[in-house]
């Protein structure tokens, strides 16, 4: 069983007063960017659209032609085992929203919590994981968190495969735990401009449940009462272990929060 890891340009053009925060619209790496100017958070718009939302077929037929080709280090027999908690798929719409870059980082979540420490993160700029802290962070945030539909979508950026990048087995360098390194953090991003899509345990504003039964397609979180779902958390185990972590690194992968989390938040698009 793998065990977690324990470890310590660009012009402004437009700035707006939205949702009562100012935003700063930027090119960020060649790409249109929104900046909440009170903290530096870069976000970027996520287009609207319709997807297939769940671990399909060709999916989990990918992932067996893994095995099949020796690729699997442990065995994936909880994965299949456990891919009903991502299923039925189904066609859910989804409006245009603005959505962090990456997940906050330390220096980011000290705009909130100026006392904030971080046992797992080496910098500043690494990505915060949140423990006794994430209450007061979210009741803190002018943002929100996004909805399990929002989070896949965005990880997606478009394509239907295991990963953004393509039904191949995801491998050790395409984690992205540290945002310091601007000419890295552009090459992480994916065809929506936002990096880092799985490697970090990001929480969801949904509750946690098995399967998407009855679930909404319009994109809304589905509330109650429990832990909250949670979608990637490749590099929460890095080095890795040999026990198949690469499975963390997929759009569709999700499982239920016991520990520590990261943020990535997203906000409606601010009116122009």
């Amino acid at each position: 069983m793998c065990k977690l890891r324990n470890r310590r340009k660009d012009q402004p053009a437009i700035g707006l007063l939205a949702s009562g925060a100012m935003w700063i619209e930027e090119i960020v790496a060649g790409r249109p960017a929104w900046r909440h100017a009170p903290s530096g958070v870069v976000f970027r718009k996520v287009p609207g659209g319709t997807f297939r939302m769940g671990l399909s077929d060709p999916e989990l037929d990918a992932v067996r032609a893994i095995e099949r080709g020796g690729g699997v280090e442990d065995t994936i027999e909880p994965f299949l085992a456990g891919a009903g908690d991502a299923q039925p798929v189904r066609e859910v719409r989804v409006e245009p929203f603005l959505m962090a870059r990456h997940p906050l980082t330390v220096a980011q979540v000290r705009h909130w919590l100026p006392e904030y420490e971080d046992p797992y993160a080496e910098a500043g700029t690494s990505t915060a994981r949140l423990e006794d802290d994430l209450d007061d962070l979210l009741k803190l945030l002018p943002f929100r968190l996004p909805s399990e539909a929002q989070w896949e979508y965005a990880a997606r950026a478009g394509t239907t495969t295991l990963t953004f990048r393509g039904d191949g087995k995801p491998g050790e360098d395409q984690l992205l735990d540290d945002f310091g390194d601007e000419t890295r953090t552009s090459a992480g991003e994916n065809p929506f401009g936002l990096a880092a899509m799985g490697s970090a345990n990001e929480l969801c504003a949904d509750v946690w449940i098995p399967g998407f039964a009855a679930a909404p397609a319009d994109a809304r979180p589905r509330t109650g009462d429990g832990p909250r779902a949670v979608r990637g958390g490749a590099a929460d185990v890095y080095p890795w272990q040999g026990c198949d972590e690469w499975l963390l690194l997929l759009s569709a992968t999700r499982y239920e929060h016991t520990q520590f989390t990261a943020v990535r938040p997203v906000a409606p698009l601010p009116p122009r």
